[in-house]
């Protein structure tokens, strides 16, 4: 038998939600954008079986609407959006936060933690906002998957993705992130003694603190939606 290759074994409903996926968090196809089923199937070089099957599952997340006979539309997000979004996420990452650290981590999971904050500030050293954003990422999904609560994964990604694209959007806007980095590092520290209260009060105050910023950000710049 022919070797497999590394995506041989992944549906391809799978593959074109990821490909749509990733064009509509990075803007490729922006707020605003709309296409038909067909359209999108050309874009993606697939079927319009699995194309279907990757939208209704972007519809799901909150990225797309689907439109009868006129196909997906990329959804805007606007700062109320942004207002509600991180209200959800500051209660669920502060208990996921206070979980982690009651329970406890491996020396390899803490590691983890640490090297993406250390992923962080090597970043700002380097004045790379994109790799900043991606460690950032990267630390808020570990945290939550490290909780072993797989529903509150699933809520908490969701939000993540509704979020990403005004995150990359005002990256550059924002102030140099070092107290974002400071609170990751507390967390971590928290979460090493297992001090589950200082682990939710540090992330509670460092994700609202964080929304407050990227809201005022909004208002301040006119950005009604993006």
């Amino acid at each position: 038998m022919p070797a497999r290759t590394p995506n041989a074994k992944m549906p391809y409903s799978e593959i074109a939600y990821r490909n749509l996926r990733g064009r509509i968090l990075e803007n490729d196809m922006p707020a605003g954008y709309q296409a038909t089923e067909q359209e999108v199937a050309s874009v993606l070089g697939m079927s319009r079986t699995p194309t279907r099957e990757a939208m209704l599952r972007l519809e799901s997340e909150g990225l797309i609407e689907l439109r009868p006979r006129h196909g997906m539309r990329v959804l805007p997000v606007t700062a109320q959006d942004m207002y509600e979004i991180y209200q959800i996420l500051t209660g669920l990452e502060a208990s996921a936060a206070a979980a982690v650290a009651e329970k406890g981590l491996s020396a390899a999971e803490i590691l983890e933690l640490e090297r993406a904050v250390g992923d962080m500030d090597v970043a700002l050293k380097d004045d790379d906002l994109d790799a900043w954003m991606e460690a950032d990422e990267r630390f808020h999904r570990l945290l939550v998957t490290f909780s072993g609560n797989k529903r509150l994964q699933t809520v908490v990604e969701t939000f993540l993705l509704q979020a990403h694209r005004v995150r990359r959007m005002t990256v550059k806007m924002r102030p140099k992130p070092t107290r974002s980095n400071d609170a990751h590092a507390a967390v971590v520290d928290a979460i090493r003694k297992q001090d589950a209260e200082a682990a939710r009060r540090v992330h509670m105050m460092h994700r609202d603190e964080s929304g407050r910023m990227l809201i005022g950000l909004l208002e301040e710049f006119g950005l009604q939606q993006l």
